[in-house]
């Protein structure tokens, strides 16, 4: 993204925003609610897609996966062609687009065909995230709302992370899985009204060329470093091959963005201790939470057996929590060092994740306080980090800050499901042992997916069926108490990069 010219710099003590300002940022936050849901929201789907389609345990890490890897691919690039063509302008196309492909989502026959679409949201999905932050800090120019616009901002991201799985359970809970791809058109089409009337347009008078070949280079480094994660998670080393393929690529990418005279990506912000350390913090709070949620979602309905409306509705609390955390943090980050005040968070969300190991994944009270305390500590902590990575940068820096950071935000989706819910599987796969009697059929399908095993046990039936459930959910136990103990392993190496990079925080050394 090119750095923004005078004319686009926010002035510390800017004109104050109209009424007209505060209808801008409602209708802003539309798209990002509905971005981030987009993130979370299949999770309570997955079984009922798992039954209708019959994907296979790659397959259905890609369905949920092929959204933000291509996002996160994209979310720069779209950045960069919003300062040349208009940013309210990429908005409205990214609107227009993402609605048709839902659409398109809805009719999809096969894996492969919601796999294509998932993809295709995400292409739309990248020119709606940064467009939105790059319009508020054109909106509010003064500080002080400037801070309340993004928190705002902020804590909806947070929310429709939540906010998914809920209202994902809902709507799988009265109509069909098709259902959750709807959603997209009625919120959507809001925005594509409101938008022209109360969003100002904005862009770079003076920018910079295209770098083609850069946009290239991003995206065939991380869509093989994403595929070879689940490759290696699921599959064991012999999936390494992608892996060294995305890194070359991304080499060859860091190569280009320093040597070229506007680069899409600024490679001088992670030389700041600060800025990345708050990106490493946003991004294992991004993969523990994701990762959390990957498994949760099947646990509660296929374990535990609530309905995906009851197992929407058991994580209410957690999502309230990870909302208000964000608040109830703010005032607390005025006064005391964010070195101190990030890992005092994590310890949280460190409790609430070795909880689900101690008490064991069937003991449903665990879940949900587990869930309260990991939307408690990774709220607070992405909140706090969240704030000093656009502060840590200079001025001319700040859009190259923001989309970096929004890229952290969606790779860290990619990562929780592809590290966590890859391992899970792998786990599931080596800790199921199958009663004898199951036909071969079933049985292929029971190693691949815990989704698969419950629809083979209810097909069996009786005293076979009932074995083969049992089987399935205790191997799946068994992963979630691993995978559990890695997302906390995480966020304790998350608590320590803090404590060494974030030092004091802005407010707390002006003082």
């Amino acid at each position: 993204m090119t750095m923004p010219t005078p004319t686009d710099q926010i002035a510390t003590d800017g004109p104050r925003a109209d009424w007209r300002g505060w209808a801008a940022l409602v209708v802003l936050m539309l798209p990002v609610l509905l971005v981030s849901m987009d993130n979370t929201i299949l999770n309570f789907a997955l079984p009922a897609i798992a039954r209708d389609l019959e994907p296979s345990s790659i397959e259905q890490l890609w369905i949920i996966d092929a959204y933000s890897l291509v996002l996160a691919g994209l979310l720069v690039t779209a950045g960069s062609l919003g300062d040349r063509l208009g940013r309210r302008r990429i908005l409205l196309i990214g609107a227009i687009g993402f609605t048709l492909v839902s659409v398109a989502a809805v009719f999809a026959p096969t894996a492969g065909w919601l796999i294509a679409a998932r993809a295709g949201m995400g292409v739309f999905g990248a020119a709606l995230m940064p467009s939105t932050m790059s319009l508020l800090r054109s909106t509010f120019r003064q500080r002080d709302q400037r801070r309340v616009a993004i928190a705002a901002w902020s804590g909806m991201f947070a929310a429709g992370g939540a906010l998914g799985p809920i209202v994902g359970g809902i709507l799988i809970e009265h109509f069909p899985w098709q259902s959750v791809f709807l959603l997209a058109v009625p919120i959507l089409a809001l925005m594509l009204i409101l938008a022209p009337v109360f969003v100002k347009e904005s862009r770079d008078p003076r920018p910079g060329p295209i770098d083609g070949w850069g946009i290239l280079l991003s995206m065939l480094a991380l869509a093989p470093l994403a595929y070879g994660i689940k490759e290696v998670a699921v599959a064991g080393w012999v999936g390494a091959a992608p892996l060294a393929v995305g890194l070359v690529f991304g080499w060859l990418f860091i190569r280009r963005q320093r040597r070229i005279l506007h680069p899409m990506l600024d490679m001088s912000l992670f030389r700041r201790p600060k800025f990345s350390g708050s990106l490493a913090v946003n991004l294992c709070c991004i993969m523990a939470y994701i990762g959390f949620l990957y498994f949760v979602s099947q646990h509660l309905q296929m374990v535990v057996g609530l309905t995906p409306m009851w197992a929407g509705i058991a994580l209410i609390p957690g999502a309230v929590m990870s909302i208000a955390s964000g608040f109830i943090v703010t005032p607390i980050a005025r006064r005391f060092p964010a070195s101190r005040v990030v890992p005092a968070t994590l310890v949280l969300a460190v409790a609430g994740l070795v909880l689900v190991a101690v008490a064991g994944a069937h003991d449903l009270t665990a879940l949900v306080v587990a869930f309260v305390l990991m939307g408690a500590g990774t709220g607070a902590a992405q909140t706090v980090s969240g704030e000093l990575i656009i502060s840590s940068a200079p001025p001319e820096k700040a859009g190259a800050a923001s989309a970096i950071s929004e890229t952290a935000y969606e790779f860290g989706a990619v990562l929780g499901t592809s590290i966590l819910g890859g391992i899970l599987t792998a786990w599931y796969r080596a800790a199921l042992v199958l009663p004898p009697g199951v036909p071969a059929d079933i049985s292929a399908e029971a190693q691949e997916t815990l989704a698969g095993a419950v629809n083979g046990a209810e097909e069996i039936g009786g005293a076979l069926g009932d074995a083969l459930r049992q089987a399935a959910t205790s191997a799946f136990d068994g992963g979630v108490v691993v995978t559990s103990l890695i997302g906390a392993a995480l966020l304790v190496i998350a608590s320590v990069v803090a404590a060494a990079t974030l030092g004091r925080s802005r407010s707390q050394a002006s003082r």
